[in-house]
């Protein structure tokens, strides 16, 4: 048996992307999961899609209630439902800024806030959120996306606190710059994606994209009841750029 079974699982964007390989890998190791996305229809139809609006409150309340009376618990909810955002401070609006905080922070306020009471119930409860390289590094012409990434990073040290005590840990996983379908499109967008993308990947020490798949594994870990020591902490997936300097080859 493996140490997520009879446990139930939420991935919030789970139909793509990194959502998409954090359910496959819960699956994989035991767990019952439920997608929560906007498009449920493109999930994996092994697992329990619901459709959800993080940045509706009424649509997650909805969605969450659905995965409980489906399943009568929820033992982990992985935050990771997202957008991306271009640009420096002087190229979005305040309407722009609104939306991008209201799915990439306060969704995880609404996710979380609707499943706690399910959550003050499990034995083994946790909460992992996505986060970003972007909260700890300045990258350029990302001023909003690092601001709601660094604002993910700091809400996850706050609800382990508030929550430890309730048994429930809360932490978040840090990806450098994954091979994720908004990354696509901004390479197909590049005057020459070939070029961008290898800026992309020497941006990063090990010199290449993210895989999901090593995301998702990070999140596995995080989730785990084996890793019942471990709350507060934002686990970089990010080839070292994070915390290395390496000299240039």
């Amino acid at each position: 048996m493996s140490e997520f079974t009879g446990l139930v699982a939420i991935v919030t964007g789970g139909a793509s992307g990194i959502g998409a390989s954090t359910a496959a890998r819960l699956h994989e190791l035991g767990a019952t999961v439920a997608v929560l996305d906007l498009q449920p229809d493109a999930a994996d139809p092994a697992f329990f899609a619901v459709r959800a609006d993080v940045a509706d409150d009424a649509s997650v309340r909805d969605a969450v209630a659905a995965v409980a009376a489906e399943f009568g618990r929820i033992d982990i909810v992985v935050n990771n439902a997202g957008i991306g955002a271009q640009g420096t401070v002087a190229d979005n609006g305040d309407d722009e800024w609104a939306r991008v905080f209201s799915i990439n922070v306060t969704g995880i306020a609404r996710v979380t806030r609707a499943a706690l009471p399910w959550l003050r119930q499990s034995p083994s409860a946790a909460v992992v959120n996505t986060s970003s390289i972007a909260a700890t590094a300045g990258l350029p012409s990302r001023a909003l996306y690092s601001a709601s990434k660094g604002a993910v990073l700091a809400l996850t040290r706050a609800m382990a606190a508030d929550h430890l005590r309730e048994g429930i840990r809360v932490n978040c996983v840090s990806p450098g710059t994954a091979d994720t379908p908004w990354i696509g499109r901004l390479l197909a967008a590049a005057t020459d994606p070939d070029v961008e993308r290898a800026a992309l990947e020497a941006r990063q020490p090990h010199g290449r994209l993210v895989s999901p798949d090593e995301v998702a594994d990070a999140v596995s870990y995080l989730a785990s009841p084996r890793s019942g020591s471990t709350t507060g902490v934002s686990l970089a997936v990010d080839g070292g750029m994070q915390n290395l300097r390496l000299r240039p080859e």
